[in-house]
């Protein structure tokens, strides 16, 4: 007979879900780097990936990206999502922004074309997905550079490094040397040992060990 499958009490069924409502109430997270550096003339791709409890519905999905360039400045819109992008066209940014992401990809970059010393600021990325009731938000500092910085010069600890290996080298191979030749001089005494006992061996009268002895008549 087979197994009877035993039903699953009602309070841990209401007991998981209530768990995995809470887990999706705050389930929408936003994930841009904290500083994004350019260097000024070129384009940059600024980030900005979502991730939620639900599917998107592009018919309820929002976002839209601003730019503040100081503290104490007000936000500006220049790219939204409201069932299509929608480029705002900013006179600041003179359509050199483009939207270069996909958001049934949950991936919401934007590009900058030719970036300017006055791009510089805090760019907003935020994500509204409903059933969540609760909007994303992802900040990015925006540094511009003029020039590209100076590669380390690793000459030096490069030089430092080789002598430091060249004279362990030569140690190593002097220690070598001085073993080999202990070696050596211990094979001879050996030698020299072995061949005085030998020697000893000799009976008294200078005759080799199993040498006949004439005796006399």
């Amino acid at each position: 007979m087979g197994r009877r499958e035993r039903p699953t009490p009602p309070g841990l069924s209401l007991v998981t879900l209530a768990l995995s409502l809470l887990v999706c109430a705050s389930g929408m997270e936003i994930t841009v780097p904290a500083v994004v550096y350019a260097l000024n003339g070129s384009d940059i791709r600024l980030p900005c990936n979502f991730n939620s409890c639900y599917k998107m519905d592009t018919k309820q999905f929002s976002m839209n990206w601003t730019y503040r360039g100081c503290e104490n400045c007000t936000e500006e819109t220049f790219i939204q999502y409201d069932k299509k992008i929608i480029n705002q066209r900013l006179e600041r940014f003179q359509n050199r922004i483009e939207f270069t992401g996909n958001p049934i990809k949950n991936d919401l970059a934007v590009t900058i074309h030719d970036v300017q010393l006055t791009d510089e600021g805090e760019y907003h990325c935020y994500v509204l997905n409903p059933p969540d009731r609760h909007k994303g938000t992802g900040k990015i500092r925006l540094e511009v550079l003029t020039e590209v910085p100076p590669e380390r010069d690793s000459t030096v600890a490069v030089l430092v490094g080789a002598s430091v290996g060249g004279f362990l080298a030569v140690v190593i191979l002097c220690l070598v040397i001085l073993k080999c030749v202990r070696r050596k001089k211990m094979q001879n005494l050996n030698s020299e040992d072995q061949k005085t006992e030998e020697e000893v061996k000799t009976d008294g009268e200078g005759n080799p060990e199993g040498e006949l002895k004439v005796c006399e008549q």
